[in-house]
């Protein structure tokens, strides 16, 4: 993989609009992203992706893009994100901006022309039927809006028309095959937009709905797969060290597409959910049945409903790529929502000395609330997740000096809202264990992106024990001591939570306690 500063890269994620304010408007901007890359290096994380920063009508909080070449100007200027780019890389931090490949914004100047009556360049870049009545079967649409008569599909919201990249088997007159000169130059535009931010000092991209671009018959996404992996071609010759993490969900299809990366979500049911969010049941939530991993009372825990799925997926792609780990992202619940700082501790250390490339998501270092709130800029229960940083004790806790009504988003108004600033000085804190575990990361090869990983102990009703190259590394995140025979004579803990002690061939766990054996 030309991709070598992956194998010891931990990424922080940032929510533009939410993380430091500094001309007092409410809003984040990138000036304050980079009066926070100090931060940011302090915590241990030496890569970023910043969320959609593009010029945008935020119906869709910037997945809605109107210019793919152009700063939010809410954000600053592309000199401003230029120089962001710049005073990251000082510090031995890589930036991945946010691609969105499979819609725009429906002020897009693509669409606008790609709507008009008179046939130009521009005609086919989205998806369009041949009649004003005619629907986009198995895909939402749009009707009577247009110059054009005709229906167009949408990606998503009503606001995001389908780029068009082809069918991978046409069956109607409008549908272009996937070599259909105007499905590639669809590709290539994108191309062209990676192009211009990768020459001005881009590392990458994290791709939103990365398995999205081939519509209707693509069920085994060999059409968009072999999209990414021209992307890929173009990637390696010309910029080798560029970085693309996917929103795919299915690391066997997106790493052998092209991708360096594939983000391990949390969806209802799924493995990562059963780590944190076990009480998300389909659409609705339930903390009244919260089984999660990481809880000190979960009543049934078991580390093998995660790697059932997980192992499967590592031993599949272990040589052509990485599984990313994360806290949480802009559209997932924080864990803070059914967890304790305790628990919160236990599970980061387990993320953070697991293969792969971790995510951190702002604010969750210091553990940073769930809010319920009104819908903003089309984010609807993920709304809560998107709050200000909190950064000390002054106003509106320290993201902005603008009025508390002008803020994007409300900040957390509990007496015990934690901050950076009083976590700094305790010791304890779950901000200095985040320090402290990716501290231990980046000091052991054995625990980086591609060092081999093996369960050893993964029963119920015991610690989870695993191996990450020489090192072994258990948790126990019940309530009550407990122990395992295993060979761990003459190792000592190099890092522990809580407390864990070995007498010969046993190890001895106190209750919520995790511990890396060398």
């Amino acid at each position: 993989m030309s991709t070598q500063w992956l194998k010891n890269a931990v990424f922080y994620e940032i929510y533009p609009q939410s993380f430091l304010d500094t001309n007092g408007d409410g809003i984040g901007d990138f000036n304050g992203i980079i009066e926070k890359l100090d931060y940011i290096s302090s915590l241990g994380c030496n890569a970023l992706w910043i969320n959609p920063c593009f010029d945008s009508p935020f119906k869709d909080a910037g997945y809605d893009v109107r210019d793919y070449k152009k700063a939010a100007p809410r954000y600053g200027t592309n000199n401003d994100l230029y120089r962001l780019f710049g005073e990251a890389h000082k510090r031995g931090i890589r930036v991945l901006l946010d691609l969105v490949p499979g819609h725009t914004s429906e002020e897009h100047e693509w669409f606008l022309q790609s709507q008009k009556a008179v046939p130009n360049e521009y005609s086919n870049r989205y998806i369009w039927t041949d009649f004003c009545f005619e629907p986009v079967k198995g895909m939402g649409f749009i009707g009577g809006e247009s110059e054009r008569s005709a229906t167009y599909a949408l990606n998503f919201f009503k606001c995001q028309p389908a780029l068009n990249y082809g069918f991978l088997d046409p069956k109607e007159p409008w549908q272009l095959a996937t070599d259909h000169p105007d499905a590639i130059a669809t590709r290539e535009a994108m191309k062209d937009v990676m192009r211009f931010w990768l020459d001005h000092g881009c590392d990458g991209f994290r791709v939103d709905m990365a398995a999205s671009l081939v519509k209707f018959d693509d069920e085994k996404k060999s059409g968009t797969s072999a999209i990414w992996k021209n992307v890929r071609e173009m990637l390696d010759a010309e910029y080798p060290d560029a970085a693309m993490v996917s929103e795919w969900n299915c690391p066997p299809l997106a790493l052998r597409a092209g991708y360096h990366m594939d983000f391990y979500l949390s969806h209802p049911g799924n493995g990562y959910a059963s780590l944190m969010r076990d009480y998300q049941k389909g659409f609705s939530i339930s903390k009244d049945s919260d089984n999660s991993y990481f809880r000190k009372d979960a009543p049934d825990r078991d580390i093998g409903r995660f790697l059932e799925e997980y192992e499967a997926w590592y031993k599949d792609t272990r040589d052509i790529g990485y599984i990313s780990l994360l806290t949480c992202n802009h559209d997932t619940i924080r864990p803070r929502f059914n967890m304790d700082m305790d628990e919160l501790k236990l599970a980061y250390a387990f993320l953070f000395t697991m293969p792969g490339v971790p995510f951190l998501y702002y604010g969750d270092e210091i553990g940073m609330r769930y809010l319920d709130l009104p819908t903003r800029e089309g984010g609807y229960y993920r709304t809560g997740s998107r709050t200000p940083m909190q950064w000390d004790g002054s106003k509106n806790l320290g993201f902005s000096a603008g009025c508390a009504d002008s803020l994007y988003l409300p900040v957390d108004p509990a007496a015990d809202a934690p901050t950076v600033e009083a976590q700094e000085a305790d010791p304890d804190s779950l901000l200095n264990t985040v320090r402290a575990l990716l501290k231990l990361r980046h000091s052991e090869e054995d625990l980086q992106a591609d060092a081999d990983f093996e369960p050893l102990v993964k029963e119920k009703g015991k610690p989870f024990v695993y191996r990450r190259g020489s090192m072994m590394l258990a948790v126990n995140p019940c309530g009550e001591a407990m122990s395992v025979r295993i060979p761990v004579s003459g190792r000592k803990p190099l890092f522990t939570l809580g407390t864990a002690e070995v007498e010969g061939d046993v190890l001895n766990l106190g209750a919520q306690s995790f511990t890396a054996l060398k």
